[in-house]
């Protein structure tokens, strides 16, 4: 029996969605869609197609085969459930709700954002051990130094010092480092949010005019109040979380099973929280005419700004 093979370039942004955006090439039968650079806002933007996007190198970086079955699972059941979409009739069978809630989780978890959180908190649970092997073991502290290294020691910073290293050691870092934490993190993740969002219920938001595009860090946790759009906040502090799935569509995880059709406004707003939220592209479909709307966007978004 053969042994699934780990993928290094592995896409954050499902090609099954970034398909969506795309449109057939004059002169072959391949589909492509326009990716925006915001680090470059002023080049040239050539047209790809979708395996040249969406992806990171290595995202998971060890055993990477079980999360990929993990998310294909998912990915396998959305061509059908965005036909349903597509057609107007969403909610006709709970399968549908089902598989397009598991798209938003999905996304949501598998982001460099996520990532970013996960390596944070381990950060920060890392030195809270540190602090506290420090304050209540520092005699055992520095009878492990002695036996280890011979050097007693006295001040706090080579006895905090020694304690790291002794963390550093353990299975857990172990882990950390090679990668197997984030693996293991990011497929409980999945499977607690996934249980979390099954009490939401599914809107599908339409542009009354104007077209929705999609960022490379596209499931964003978001509030309203007023002419403020905030994003970025704790799942259980949004009143939404949101993914766009198609240059007219995109999904929220609301109160009630609906269908909503927005004014442009509110589609400018949403596009400019893709652009702000993304880490280096959006992409959009190639006769959306977004590329100036993108361009401005791109050339105000303040570093760390999570209000638009």
């Amino acid at each position: 029996m053969g042994t699934a093979q780990h993928t290094s370039r592995q896409h954050l942004v499902s090609q099954v969605l970034l398909k969506e955006f795309t449109m057939p090439e004059p002169k072959g039968s391949s589909r492509q869609l326009l990716p925006f650079d915001l680090h470059n806002p002023g080049r040239v933007h050539k047209r790809m197609p979708t395996s040249r996007c969406g992806w990171v190198e290595n995202f998971v970086a060890v055993d990477s085969p079980s999360v990929e079955a993990l998310w294909g699972d998912v990915e396998r059941r959305v061509p059908t459930a965005l036909a349903a979409v597509h057609a107007g009739t969403p909610f006709a069978d709970p399968l549908h709700v089902d598989v397009l809630r598991d798209l938003v989780v999905l996304h949501y978890v598998r982001s460099l954002h996520y990532r970013d959180v996960h390596t944070d908190s381990v950060e920060r649970a890392r030195t809270r051990l540190v602090a506290k092997v420090m304050s209540q073991y520092p005699e055992q502290l520095r009878l492990e130094a002695l036996r280890e290294t011979g050097l007693h020691l006295s001040g706090p910073a080579a006895l905090g010092a020694f304690a790291e290293r002794l963390i550093e050691r353990s299975s857990v870092m172990r882990d950390r480092e090679s990668g197997k934490l984030f693996r293991t993190s990011i497929e409980d993740t999945f499977h607690k949010m996934r249980n979390l969002a099954s009490a939401r219920r599914l809107e599908v938001i339409t542009p009354g005019t104007g077209q929705f595009l999609i960022g490379d860090n596209p499931a964003l946790t978001l509030s309203v109040k007023g002419s403020r759009t905030m994003y970025g906040m704790a799942f259980g502090d949004a009143q939404t979380l949101v993914l766009p799935i198609g240059p007219r569509h995109m999904l929220s995880l609301g109160t009630e099973d609906s269908m909503l059709t927005i004014p442009r406004s509110f589609v400018d707003r949403l596009n400019a929280v893709q652009v702000d939220a993304a880490r280096r592209y959006v992409y959009m479909h190639p006769e959306s005419g977004l590329d100036p709307f993108v361009e401005r966007a791109a050339q105000r978004r303040p570093a760390g700004d999570r209000t638009t």
